[in-house]
Order: C-alpha cells, then sequence, then structure tokens
C-alpha cells in the first residue's frame, strides 16, 4: 500500500538525518494509523513447543468428549458431525483452561532479494507438476504456505486473556465446553432435540454451579456467556495452520479427528 512504501522511503538514512534537523515534534512509524500491520501474517516463534503442547490439548478435548455419556450415545454419524464442527473451540478452551501460552512472530512485509531469486529458478529448473496432486492449492496466493494474520492471532490471544482474567474453574470449563459441543443448530443432525434438550442442560448446570460457588457475583453467567460469543471469532482453519501444519504439514482434520474419536484415547 501507499504507507507501507511511505514508511519504506522515510527509513533511508538520509532522510532521517534531515528528519531530525527539523523542529517540531517527532512522530514514530505508528502515527501514522496504518491498518497494514493488523494484516501482517504471523508465525509461531517456537513452533515445536506450541505443537506439541497444542497437539497434547487436542487429545485431552477429545478423551472428555468421548467419555461424556450423553455423548457416546449418539450415532456416529452425529458424534463425527459435532465435533468436527467444534473442535477449534474446543481446543481453544483446553488451551484457556491448561493455560497455554505461546510466542509470534511477525513475518517480513516483502521477501527479500535473495528470497525473490531462489524460488524463480527453482520454477525453471523443475519440470511441470503432474496428475491429479497438481491442481491442489497447498500453499497462499504468495506461492508460500499461509500464515495466519495479526488480528486473527489476536482473537486468539484476546479469548485467552479474558478467560484467565475470570479464573474459570473446572467445571465451569466442563459445562462450556458440554455447551459448545452439543449444538442443536448444525445442519445434517437427526437428533436435534435430545443434543439440544443436552445444551439446555449444561446451560443450567453452568447456572446452578454460579449460584452456589460465586453468590455475590451476579453477573458471571453473563460473563461467561461472552466468552462462549468471542469463540465465534476464531476460525479453525486459523488454529490447524497455526498449531498442526507447521509440524504435521496439510494434514486432513477431519481425518485424523475421526481416526482420534474412534480411537481409544
Amino acid at each position: 500500500c501507499r504507507c507501507c512504501a511511505d514508511s519504506r522511503q522515510h527509513s533511508s538514512i538520509l532522510y532521517n538525518i534531515l528528519r531530525s534537523e527539523e523542529p517540531g515534534p517527532r512522530r514514530g512509524p505508528a502515527s501514522c494509523g496504518c491498518p497494514c500491520g493488523s494484516r501482517r501474517r504471523v508465525s509461531l516463534r517456537s513452533p515445536l513447543l506450541a505443537c506439541k503442547a497444542a497437539s497434547a490439548v487436542l487429545v485431552k478435548t477429545l478423551r472428555f468428549v468421548q467419555n461424556v455419556p450423553c455423548f457416546q450415545e449418539l450415532p456416529l454419524e452425529e458424534q463425527l458431525l459435532l465435533v468436527r464442527s467444534c473442535w477449534a473451540p474446543l481446543l481453544v478452551l483446553g488451551l484457556a483452561q491448561d493455560r497455554v501460552h505461546f510466542e509470534t512472530t511477525v513475518e517480513s512485509a516483502e521477501p527479500s532479494m535473495l528470497q525473490r531469486i531462489l524460488p524463480t529458478r527453482r520454477q525453471d529448473e523443475q519440470p511441470p507438476p503432474r496428475g491429479p496432486a497438481a491442481g491442489r492449492p497447498h500453499h497462499g496466493p504468495a506461492g508460500g504456505p499461509h500464515l495466519p494474520s495479526a488480528d486473527e492471532i489476536q482473537a486468539i490471544k484476546g479469548f485467552l486473556a479474558k478467560c484467565w482474567s475470570l479464573d474459570i474453574s473446572t467445571k465451569e470449563y466442563a459445562y462450556l465446553k458440554g455447551t459448545v459441543l452439543f449444538n442443536p443448530d448444525l445442519p445434517g443432525l437427526q437428533c436435534t432435540q435430545y443434543i439440544e434438550g443436552l445444551q439446555r442442560e449444561a446451560q443450567q448446570a453452568l447456572k446452578e454451579h454460579i449460584r452456589l460457588i460465586h453468590r455475590s457475583d451476579e453477573a458471571r453467567f453473563a460473563k461467561l456467556n461472552v466468552v462462549l460469543s468471542l469463540l465465534r471469532s476464531i476460525n479453525a482453519n486459523v488454529i490447524a495452520e497455526l498449531f498442526f501444519k507447521p509440524i504435521i504439514g496439510a494434514v486432513n482434520m477431519d481425518d485424523m479427528l475421526l481416526e482420534m474419536l474412534c480411537a481409544k484415547l
């Protein structure tokens, strides 16, 4: 964009020297209010540690789901449909419950001269792809892996910070997970009324728990429902790209969830 071009121009040594001689207050790069920083791509600073922690949380989450008796009574097709739709929100709730911290780093906005030359030479040297795999898009529009944006990462970190500020208990996390898991609004469900009743029971159990434990905090139930609403802003593809693709690669989460759901975790 134009502001990024101006920033590159203003970062020259000559510009900084001349600028330092001008009178008046100095303004940093953030004063221009450019929104481009929120669209910058972000990656994990320690992908091995973060991916290992997220994988452990995913296993614990699916183990929790499998141990819910009402969930086991559903047909396998219904179970898989529910898990496919909510594995990412459940995982983020698990990250909050286990207080998993992860650091990210902002990728460079533009590739270096060497990075521009090497991909071009490799494309010239390699033969054109053949077979059905040639049409599968594993990369983003720029030819590299699709990395989450700073806004998407901030949504995840903001959610974790909100949960930690409320000091949610183990039982409250369980009731929240039950509310997320038993979603009767999913298309394709056959046991809609049964699942709706389970979600209502989870909400009622949460309300009763708050009434007994947090009598002085009348707004706590509403605060926890705000936590659930924040989960809607978290994209499952972002979670997969951030926590699983750096180590597992371009994995099909549906296949992996089915395998883990049918296994004895």
